[in-house]
């Protein structure tokens, strides 16, 4: 199994998770990141991303304000947008920007990284892949081309009534 908390394993991948580790590395992302446990969660590390898939990295958080301040100073020279949302209940810090040519979201929740939801997914996700083989594989992505969002599509294709919460069970 593919050790999904640290992103050396994206230096043997697919030509997209190649470049992705060279960006990631060349802007030091994770080095900054590296007092909120960062992780590479969403499609690309389960090579099921289309084109315009964001690096969706996922950050422990325990001070909200705090954690908003160190984005905007340590990741100024970007365009970012930051917000705090509220997800069943539980608020949240998401910053968007870009580097390169990839769209970024990084995520910052009050509880270990290894906890959360789009990591948990993610686990999920890769050991169905495994399980069901290329044919399944593609047939999500061919979902998600179509303007299908990851979890609804393994929701369509496993017929599961809520793939949010039963994608949290495998």
């Amino acid at each position: 199994m593919i050790d999904f908390t640290k992103p050396d394993y994206l230096k043997t991948g697919n030509e997209k998770q190649k470049r992705v580790f060279e960006v990631l590395i060349k802007y030091r992302i994770f080095e900054r990141l590296k007092g909120y446990y960062p992780i590479l969660a969403g499609t690309i590390p389960i090579e099921i991303d289309i084109k315009g898939s964001d690096l969706d990295i996922i950050c422990e958080v325990k001070d909200q304000v705090e954690f908003k301040n160190f984005l905007n100073k340590t990741f100024s020279e970007f365009d970012l947008n930051i917000e705090t949302i509220v997800i069943n209940g539980t608020t949240s810090v998401v910053c968007n920007f870009k580097i390169e040519e990839f769209p970024v979201e990084i995520f910052g929740q009050n509880k270990q990284t290894t906890q959360q939801n789009a990591f948990l997914h993610m686990i999920a996700q890769h050991k169905i892949l495994m399980e069901k083989g290329e044919e399944f594989k593609q047939k999500i992505i061919d979902l998600k081309k179509k303007g299908i969002k990851t979890e609804p599509a393994f929701g369509a294709l496993l017929n599961l009534e809520n793939p949010y919460e039963d994608l949290l069970k495998f």
